[in-house]
């Protein structure tokens, strides 16, 4: 009696098996992942900018850091981060009149395409010529733009090889359409 269970228990399985995978699953097109060039490309303007003394900061020393935005005219500046249709890279252009810190305008390319795993910064090298042999100046992104549609870019000035000061940007859309 227990083979006659068993021979029936095979049988059904045997017979439902080829109907449980008759479905298969459509997972689509492939869809390159997106950059971050495709999110920081575009036109943006200052919400902020903050200085922080490096050298203060590191001995825990007050203050280490100064809001800079009303001052200076640095309420103008503005950055455009140009890229092809391949969302490659191209130009940069600083406007406004706000003291320059980097050269105002350029060729720029990130480091790295994508966040990194680290957590480290992505960074905007910051070229003189199109080939990109010549860097004249390196900005940190430090906040990548997301659901929240601002970035936070750092310049930081040294000298050999220490940071004394840095300049924090607090950026934002210039207009909605940054994709």
């Amino acid at each position: 009696m227990k083979t006659f269970k068993y021979f029936y228990t095979l049988l059904l399985v045997v017979l439902l098996l080829p109907f449980t995978a008759c479905e298969s699953t459509d997972d689509g097109s492939y869809v390159a992942p997106i950059t971050v060039y495709e999110k920081i490309n575009g036109d943006w303007k200052i919400t902020s900018l903050k200085q922080v003394d490096e050298i203060a900061k590191s001995n825990s020393q007050s203050p280490s850091e100064m809001t800079l935005t009303g001052q200076f005219d640095f309420s103008t500046f503005s950055i455009s981060l140009d890229v092809d249709a391949d969302k490659e890279p191209t130009t940069y252009k600083v406007g406004g009149s706000a003291p320059q810190f980097f050269p105002s305008e350029g060729y720029w390319a990130l480091d790295y395409s994508f966040h990194n795993t680290d957590g480290s910064p992505n960074i905007i090298n910051l070229f003189s010529d199109a080939a990109r042999t010549t860097a004249i100046g390196e900005l940190y992104v430090t906040s990548i733009p997301g659901s929240n549609r601002t970035m936070e870019l750092r310049f930081t000035r040294k000298s050999k090889g220490v940071a004394f000061v840095s300049y924090v940007y607090q950026l934002s859309p210039l207009n909605e359409s940054n994709e």
